[in-house]
């Protein structure tokens, strides 16, 4: 079947083509075409099936009106409920959503990124992992808009939005000693990302400011995408074989999902044989008893501090830095855990 072009709408409404493309594109009231014309065109569009070819629109406008949003994994809590927050504040300012996930795959990374340029997208809203770094600076050095969420790379001149992370470990560490308990340990991703190596630090001196030696046996880094039972295994053998540990900080909430069924299949009880704070909430952690403590990122302040972010690298007229970096202050969640 034949697409309906704009030129069959203006013929079949009675209208030049610059009138009905017009009225198409909103612009009605500014060329001062009549209401009830305008309703014409609009309804004679609607009866046809008329929908403007997206890349003709983005070549004569230079906006394709559609941002680019690559995050680590769909199915992650955090970024899904980001992706939701990004989708609902691009829709204000008229901005539609392509949503595509890396897995923490350079490779796949950098084929997005091509994908979505060559689909003309108008900004990027990047969660970026490791050996992105020339990819992200190749789109700034282009002046393509573009902000960083949750991480962000220290060589690499950009706009980024996160959480504090330090600051989050700390206050979880603080409450660790405040409840009376010393041998913190800390489990983490064997990943090479600025906000885990933060996070990781900010145990680290959490330790120290509280007159405690770190201790390396306390920290259990795990591969990311690692089997499950495999992870757990060894969540089970840090547990067990390291004497005396009474309290263990979990950096990611998929990591602290594994401690709870670790902890769970060791027949220990929290916070009785083991405390816990997980650094990212889940709807698991306040669910199950005795309600997890957690690490609450900002994520309605990060997914709409990006955008405007955005909005304004892609403003002509801007003034001022062109970069900004923001870190959110994220909040502890008190439960029983702890």
């Amino acid at each position: 079947m034949k697409r309906v072009s704009l030129k069959d709408v203006a013929k079949m409404a009675g209208v030049s083509k610059s009138t009905a493309s017009f009225v198409l594109n909103g612009k009605a009231k500014t060329m001062r075409i009549s209401e009830a014309l305008a309703e014409k065109v609009m309804a004679v569009a609607e009866k046809a099936g008329y929908q403007p070819h997206q890349l003709a629109v983005s070549l004569r406008t230079g906006q394709s009106k559609i941002l680019g949003l690559i995050v680590e994994s769909i199915s992650g809590s955090f970024f899904a409920a980001l992706a939701k927050i990004i989708e609902d504040e691009a829709e204000v300012y008229g901005y539609k959503v392509v949503y595509c996930s890396t897995e923490n795959n350079a490779l796949k990374g950098r084929e997005l990124i091509r994908m979505l340029s060559q689909r003309h997208v108008d900004g990027f809203l990047i969660t970026p992992t490791i050996g992105m770094e020339k990819d992200i600076k190749k789109l700034v050095s282009l002046e393509k808009p573009v902000v960083l969420m949750d991480s962000y790379f220290p060589e690499v001149e950009s706009s980024y939005v996160l959480t504090d992370n330090g600051n989050g470990v700390k206050q979880g560490m603080d409450h660790f000693f405040k409840k009376g308990y010393k041998k913190i340990g800390f489990v983490t991703v064997d990943i090479d990302l600025a906000q885990m190596n933060d996070r990781l630090e900010a145990y680290h001196e959490s330790l120290a400011d509280h007159g405690v030696r770190s201790n390396k046996k306390l920290v259990l880094r795990l591969p990311y995408n690692g089997d499950k039972a495999d992870s757990i295994n060894q969540i089970n053998a840090f547990l067990k074989n390291t004497p005396g540990l009474d309290a263990v900080f979990f950096a990611t909430n998929y990591l602290g999902i594994l401690g709870v069924e670790s902890i769970t299949s060791l027949g220990m009880r929290i916070p009785q044989d083991i405390a816990m704070i997980c650094f990212d909430d889940h709807d698991l952690f306040r669910l199950y008893p005795p309600g997890i403590s957690a690490i609450q990122q900002p994520i309605e302040g990060i997914a709409k501090t990006a955008i405007k972010l955005l909005m304004q690298q892609m403003d002509k007229d801007r003034s001022g830095a062109l970069f900004n970096q923001v870190e959110l202050e994220p909040t502890l969640i008190e439960r029983g855990s702890v």
